[in-house]
C-alpha cells in the first residue's frame, strides 16, 4: 500500500465539551499528547480511563461523504466543519482504517496508530445533530500514540513508515 496524504487542520480543546480551537501549528509531545489539548492536560471526558488518545485523526473524505449522505445506509446527512467532529487532526489522502498497528509520519513527528475511534452519543447532543452517532460508526477516526514529538502544521505531508 503506497499513499501520500496531507494534514488539513489541527484542533485542540482545553477541556471536555469546550469548543475546538484551530491552530496554525501544534507541539506534539512523545507519549503524552498535543500541548494544550484536553487529553494532554488530563481534562478530557475519558482522561481517567487509560487508553490511547495522544492524538486523534479523521479523514476529510468522511466529512465529504457525510455531507452527501453516503453511504445510503444509515443515510445520515450533515455538513460538519473540521472543528465539529472533535478529532485533533483532519487529513486527506490517508487510509486511516488500514493503519492500526502501523507507524506514519506527520510533518516532523512519528505516530503509531493504536485503534479506530468509537463515536460517542454525546456528540449528537453537543452539536444538536440526531443521527450523527450512526453516521460516524466505523469511520469516526483513528487514535494514535506519539512516538516522536515535534511541531506539526496544516499542509504537512503525512507519509507511511511501515509498509
Amino acid at each position: 500500500m503506497t499513499w501520500r496524504g496531507k494534514l488539513l487542520h489541527v484542533h485542540i480543546a482545553p477541556a471536555a465539551s469546550y469548543e475546538m480551537e484551530e491552530l496554525a501549528q501544534a507541539q506534539l509531545i512523545a507519549g503524552q499528547g498535543i500541548v494544550g489539548d484536553r487529553y494532554y492536560l488530563g481534562t478530557g471526558t475519558y482522561s481517567a480511563r487509560p487508553d490511547v488518545r495522544g492524538v486523534t485523526l479523521i479523514e476529510a473524505e468522511v466529512l465529504d461523504a457525510i455531507a452527501k449522505g453516503e453511504p445510503r445506509i444509515p443515510g445520515f446527512k450533515a455538513k460538519l466543519a473540521p472543528e465539529d467532529h472533535r478529532r485533533n487532526l483532519t487529513t486527506r489522502g490517508v487510509p486511516l482504517g488500514h493503519l492500526v498497528g502501523k507507524r506514519f509520519r506527520v510533518g516532523e513527528t512519528i505516530l503509531r496508530a493504536a485503534r479506530m475511534n468509537v463515536p460517542c452519543k454525546y456528540i449528537e447532543e453537543l452539536l444538536g445533530l440526531p443521527g450523527l452517532y450512526e453516521g460516524l460508526l466505523n469511520r469516526s477516526g483513528l487514535n494514535c500514540t506519539i512516538e516522536v514529538g515535534g511541531v506539526i502544521r496544516p499542509g504537512d505531508l503525512i507519509l507511511p513508515i511501515d509498509e
